[in-house]
């Protein structure tokens, strides 16, 4: 399994989506999740409205590269008509093992167009997957309902998808029940899980991890 650090390594003192929370988790060998979205015609880490004290996604992206490290990027997509400008970083700065998810259907309609790498949806409230087939692999979330996530998550790895599942506390729900599912499941070894968690170094103790980003999303 894979752990990617939802908005960086934020809860020890950090901002979240700051470009110091991210280098720190990027450092750590984390994967990592941000918000991008554009601001007077340029991309931006902001999970809200953007303004001018936003974080430059080229910025980001550098900061990545320099770093020298190859761990996979989720790229929550906060805004319509980015397509070309994400490209074009993408491109600039050599970004491979990256996924984009969240967008709309409309919009994903675009991604899979222009063979953008990206994940499509699956939870208690988005039980049918758009663009299934075409997608590298599947966000899985849950909100209200008593719905199997664990059934779920095995079935798209069966289909042979990648899946990024969001860990309960970011929504301010317990997790220790669905990790323990998750600790004691042939998931731990499973190279095309990913777990999206606010506490990185908690699950990396919990879950034992050893070796990071075993998998790339373009393999």
């Amino acid at each position: 399994m894979n752990i990617i650090a939802h908005r960086g390594l934020w809860n020890t003192g950090l901002g979240a989506n700051s470009l110091e929370a991210l280098k720190k988790a990027i450092d750590l060998n984390f994967g990592i999740e941000t918000d991008i979205r554009d601001y007077e015609g340029k991309l931006v880490i902001s999970h809200d409205i953007a303004n001018e004290d936003s974080p430059s996604l080229d910025n980001f992206f550098e900061l990545y590269k320099d770093c020298n490290k190859e761990t996979v990027l989720a790229l929550n997509v906060k805004a319509d008509g980015i397509q070309n400008l994400l490209i074009q970083a993408i491109k600039a700065y050599d970004i491979s093992n990256y996924f984009l998810f969240d967008m709309s259907i409309p919009e994903m309609v675009v991604y899979r167009a222009k063979e953008l790498y990206f994940f499509t949806r699956n939870s208690d409230i988005e039980q049918e997957c758009v663009l299934y087939d075409d997608a590298q692999g599947v966000w899985v979330d849950k909100f209200f309902s008593s719905w199997n996530i664990y059934d779920a998550i095995i079935n798209h790895i069966k289909n042979g998808k990648k899946v990024s599942l969001i860990s309960p506390e970011i929504h301010g729900e317990e997790r220790t029940e669905l990790w323990e599912v998750i600790k004691n499941s042939d998931l731990v070894n499973e190279q095309n899980f990913y777990l999206c968690t606010d506490l990185p170094l908690e699950a990396r103790v919990f879950f034992g991890e050893t070796s990071y980003e075993k998998s790339r999303i373009n393999i």
